[in-house]
């Protein structure tokens, strides 16, 4: 059997876990680059019985799964993977399987950015490795208030740690309940309070019907001239458009954004130009010790899966 590993950017899949169940059954190619074009991904994955997919960077559609008659088995990163159509791979009899996931990595990335925003640590960085010195004032966060979008397990911990840092934390998503918030150590709000109140914003929702553009201009025009939104949740959530029209206008004082409406971000992107925005490559979820649950865990369900199939597999 042919097994494809994709979208392994940084060429770590198989250093960073034991392929060789998997081996002594099928031949292992790893893909290093992203893919598109839903015409050039069947193409690649034509040849393939096994395909294993790093959380949401190859989107199988419908469209894309119909024209692969050999798949027959998905191991995907996660839980959950929205990119995945995965009532089609059941009709057409190919098999999902998902891994284990830890939080930690984006909790932590989120404060990074938050950090990052409000001292202006990239524009310090970039004036010095250019020949410069100190160029602006960075923002205290003790007694600023921390709006939280979303009190999952990620959004409670971001709620936790900004606690620790003196902040008020206020929060709000559409089944917030004041007990939930409360034992998170946040005060519940409506929408419009946590926008207009809020010196950081923080979105921490799952992408949905519901939530895709939950965040737009109505939003960026209630928010404090000195306030500044975090994105390491979902690009969609946001209003890619609003959010860049509320950075050329400085309407609000910054944004820190690692996920995008279309990923990769294009070469032409105006967040790669705009100064008052921080964005990084969707690294949020991007830690060795992650990578190796996710690959670890992959690689465990397709020897199990190649098990499986018997001898004439």
């Amino acid at each position: 059997m042919k097994v494809a590993i994709l979208d392994d950017y940084q060429n770590v899949a198989l250093r960073l876990a034991d392929w060789s169940a998997v081996r002594r059954h099928a031949e292992i190619s790893v893909f290093n680059d992203d893919v598109a074009d839903p015409s050039a991904v069947v193409e690649r994955l034509r040849p393939f019985e096994v395909v294993c997919v790093m959380r949401e960077r190859t989107p199988l559609t419908r469209e894309i799964l119909q024209q692969l008659p050999n798949l027959r088995l998905i191991a995907s990163t996660g839980p959950r993977n929205a990119s995945i159509d995965t009532q089609t791979a059941t009709d057409l009899g190919i098999a999902v399987t998902a891994t284990g996931y830890d939080s930690t990595p984006t909790i932590e990335f989120t404060w990074s950015l938050i950090l990052a925003s409000m001292r202006g640590i990239d524009r310090e960085a970039a004036s010095l490795k250019a020949g410069g010195w100190q160029t602006g004032l960075g923002s205290n966060l003790r007694g600023k208030s921390l709006g939280v979008v979303g009190l999952g397990n990620i959004g409670r911990e971001v709620a936790r740690i900004g606690l620790a840092f003196g902040m008020k934390v206020i929060a709000w998503s559409q089944n917030l309940t004041e007990e939930k918030a409360s034992a998170a150590g946040a005060t519940l709000v409506n929408k419009q309070t946590l926008f207009r109140e809020a010196d950081v914003v923080t979105v921490h929702l799952v992408l949905s019907g519901r939530t895709r553009g939950l965040i737009g201009a109505p939003e960026f025009d209630s928010m404090k001239p000195t306030a500044r939104l975090v994105n390491t949740s979902r690009g969609p959530i946001v209003d890619e458009v609003a959010l860049i029209e509320a950075m050329q206008a400085r309407r609000i004082a910054g944004a820190a954004v690692d996920v995008f409406e279309v990923e990769p971000l294009p070469a032409d992107h105006p967040f790669r130009k705009l100064d008052n925005v921080l964005a990084t490559p969707h690294i949020g979820y991007v830690t060795e010790d992650l990578y190796r649950t996710f690959y670890g865990d992959a690689a465990a369900n397709i020897a199990s899966w190649l098990e499986k199939q018997g001898p004439s597999s």
